[in-house]
Parts: C-alpha cells; structure tokens; sequence
C-alpha cells in the first residue's frame, strides 16, 4: 500500500524530493515495527512513544521528529480510508513542538552584491544574473522556477505564470530589473545554449532543463563570490523577497498570495523578522535606545 500512497501524492503534485523523503521516514517506521515485530495495526500510544524516544536517541531535531509524525499520521489516514486499519493511532499523537527559526534573508545591499557577482559577458552569467533577479522580483520557490517554459513568461503584462504546490498555478509580478534580465538572457544567453525543441527557460551547460540542484549549487557560488558569509540558497531569496515587501509596507494578504502560501499562518513568519528588524534600528537610533548615544 505504500507504493499507492506515494502514487497518489504524486498526482497531488508533491514533487520527487517530497515523495522520496516520505518513503524514507515511512520506510523508517516500518523497519522499526517489523523489529518489534509489530504490525501496524497493533501500534498503539507506548510503541509511538518509544519510538519518538528512539528517534530523540538517534540524534533527530525536534522538528524532524515532528515532520516524521505529521507524515505517518497522513500515512495511516490513507490506510484508514481504504479499509488497512481500523484506526489511526497517530491521530492524537502530540509531536515534539517544533523550534521557533526565523528565516535568513538577506539586506538591500547584499542583493546588490550578490546581483553583481555574475559575468555578463557569458551566456551563463547572463543566465545567472537572470535567474537571481526572477528569484529577488518573484520570490518563487526553486521548483517553480525550474519548471518555466519560455512561454510562461509574460513581458507585456510583466508577470510569469508558475505551477506551485498542489500543481496550483499562479501568477507573479516582475520588476522592471527582473524583466531586463530576462529580456538579455533571451536574446544574448538562452540561444547560444539551448539544444533544439527545448522548451525549457533554463538551461544548463547541456542545454537542457535546469535541475533543483543545479539552481541551488549557482546561488551558493554566486554568494560566494560575493563574500556574504550567512547561508544563502535559492530560498534565502524567496524569505528576502517577502522580508523586504513587508518592511517597504505591503499588505501581509498580498505577500501571502504572491508566495503561494495557502495559509496566511505561514506568511506570519516574516512579520516576524520585520519586527525583529525594526527594533534593531530602535535600539541603536533611539536616543535612549540600548545602542544610542544619551
């Protein structure tokens, strides 16, 4: 049943990264019932409170601990609905909380170090520069991103059409940065790269369509290069976008449907980080402030 399971959340949209780590966790809990030799409908409370103990043992945050329950309790769900359990036994399964992390994200400034890092003399760095301008205007995430086709890109209405979680589309905005970017890459990077019927925005050195991994591995060494020393992947950008949107005063309904974010909760996050940033400045700009001169 597990393999039906994951067929389905295939069809769900959850991409290949997602499923394969659900058949890990998954596969996990299973292994670690058949040492029992337990049966996963004879799992009750004490089993799952040992095995979250054996977890904690092993060394897994908090947060991991608690996404493995989350993934099991949507497992057994399924099982339930289809007649393979009587019961959910993780339903009422408190998981350990999960640390409260704001995101990394990076200043104005460093988006303009890390925008003048790529070569624009090469058809790659004007594929970089490009990319890195669509993730800071859009603040999509890597996935959807690699999905563009050249098509979903929409220079009259300065917007591209994405396809996020759940195989929603989407519309997002581009800035007059962003869109010079692209423009460039379309006309003097794309075309001296692309194999022929490639549909794909972006390429890598093959011509082909940019994987997850190759997105993630340009941001780290574009970062790099631009000597900033916090920890900036393809997400930092998107947390930045958001960040700087809310600090410039935009309505947090706005940034959650800009985002894709089905639950305004999840966009409270950044709230947060603008807070935390505005009582820095008043810390050290206030007169009386922690960091102000009396």
């Amino acid at each position: 049943m597990l393999d039906n399971y994951l067929q389905q959340l295939e069809r769900e949209g959850k991409s290949p990264h997602t499923i394969r780590k659900y058949k890990g966790d998954i596969h996990q809990f299973l292994r670690y019932c058949t040492l029992r030799g337990v049966e996963l409908a004879q799992v009750d409370r004490p089993m799952l409170r040992e095995y979250l103990a054996y977890l904690g043992e092993k060394g897994y945050a908090r947060s991991s601990i608690a996404r493995r329950i989350s993934e099991l309790r949507m497992y057994a769900e399924f099982l339930l609905r289809n007649g393979m359990l009587q019961h959910n036994p993780f339903r009422h399964l408190s998981a350990p909380k999960r640390p409260h992390r704001l995101p990394h994200y990076l200043t104005q400034d460093e988006v303009l170090l890390l925008l003048d890092v790529p070569d624009q003399t090469t058809p790659m760095g004007i594929r970089d520069r490009a990319i890195l301008e669509t993730l800071y205007a859009t603040g999509i995430r890597v996935g959807e991103l690699v999905a563009m086709n050249v098509g979903d890109v929409e220079f009259q209405q300065a917007q591209v059409r994405v396809v996020g979680k759940g195989g929603k589309e989407r519309v997002v905005l581009l800035g007059k940065h962003s869109l010079r970017a692209l423009q460039h890459y379309l006309d003097g990077g794309r075309p001296l790269m692309v194999c022929d019927g490639e549909v794909a925005l972006w390429l890598n050195v093959k011509g082909h369509r940019l994987s997850q991994r190759g997105v993630r591995m340009i941001v780290t060494k574009l970062a790099r290069g631009a000597e900033i020393e916090k920890p900036v992947s393809p997400h930092t950008l998107r947390h930045t976008f958001a960040t700087h949107l809310l600090d410039g005063g935009a309505d947090l309904r706005v940034v959650q449907e800009l985002l894709g974010h089905a639950d305004v909760s999840t966009t409270q996050i950044y709230t947060h980080v603008s807070q935390k940033r505005a009582r820095e400045v008043y810390m050290n700009a206030h007169p009386l402030g922690q960091g102000g001169s009396p």
